[in-house]
């Protein structure tokens, strides 16, 4: 079995983040560069069914600038077989549509049973790629996954739902994504770090999986304006004087929330 985890460098979740005014774009020099912490889970996940089942290819997928070798090759010093970087001038500020395309793109060339994704970025939190990438793949998807059982041709596992737990299951090829239920990602040891630096990295661009930034069939957007979050404003301070009640009520009235 072959199983491509995509990981996506992000800025540091617990640094500074912040907003390039003149592009839109994050600030990535602002903190430092990390793999998602819940790409890094679903590498986790892809390992442990590796570990126990001879023979399981373990491969990473990364569309990022070029700087980010070096975070991808922490996933290989994890214990993933190769990786495939998609660096492309042309990616800066892709939208969903270009990304999954792109994605979609560099899944087929490199041949797959299984995708595994994280339900959502802690940068863009858009958490619909694990959808576009089945739909464009042309295969099953099971998303928002907390419990996953990956067995012989099918994958299962369980996503919480407003009325309870919900069970699913699909047929392989297919693409899942996982939420951070899942268990955390182990450390790279000093044997995986060496190894890391051998393992093949193979870096791609548009040109060599046939897209175009600016093909028509595909959904593009652009930024139109970007401003720095205003200020917060002081709540609203309510004073006992007897009719707290009241003005608690006229309050939530009076913002629609009750």
């Amino acid at each position: 079995m072959k199983i491509i985890v995509l990981v996506k460098e992000v800025p540091d979740t617990y640094g500074d983040r912040k907003l390039n005014l003149e592009t839109g774009l994050a600030d990535r020099g602002a903190s430092e560069a990390v793999i998602d912490e819940i790409g890094e889970r679903a590498l986790e996940l892809a390992l442990t069914y590796a570990d126990s089942n001879e023979g399981t290819e373990v491969a990473i997928l990364s569309l990022a600038p070029e700087s980010a070798t070096a975070t991808i090759r922490k996933g290989l010093a994890m214990g993933a077989g190769s990786a495939t970087h998609v660096a492309d001038e042309a990616l800066r500020g892709a939208d969903l549509g270009l990304t999954a395309e792109t994605l979609a793109a560099a899944i087929r060339r490199m041949g797959f049973d299984l995708v595994i994704t994280g339900n959502v970025s802690t940068d863009g939190s858009g958490g619909m790629i694990p959808a576009m990438l089945a739909e464009l793949l042309d295969v099953p998807h099971a998303t928002g996954l907390s419990s996953v059982e990956i067995g012989d041709g099918a994958v299962s596992g369980s996503r919480a739902v407003d009325s309870g737990v919900q069970k699913v299951s699909a047929n392989l090829p297919a693409v899942i994504s996982i939420t951070e239920a899942l268990p955390e990602a182990r450390f790279p040891n000093f044997k995986g770090i060496m190894a890391a630096k051998k393992k093949p990295l193979e870096v791609l661009t548009l040109a060599d999986l046939g897209v175009t930034a600016d093909n028509p069939e595909a959904a593009r957007s652009i930024m139109l304006t970007v401003a720095e979050r205003p200020p917060r404003a002081a709540g609203v301070k309510i004073i006992d004087e007897g009719d707290a009640g009241e003005k608690l009520a006229e309050f939530l009235i009076e913002n629609r929330l009750a």
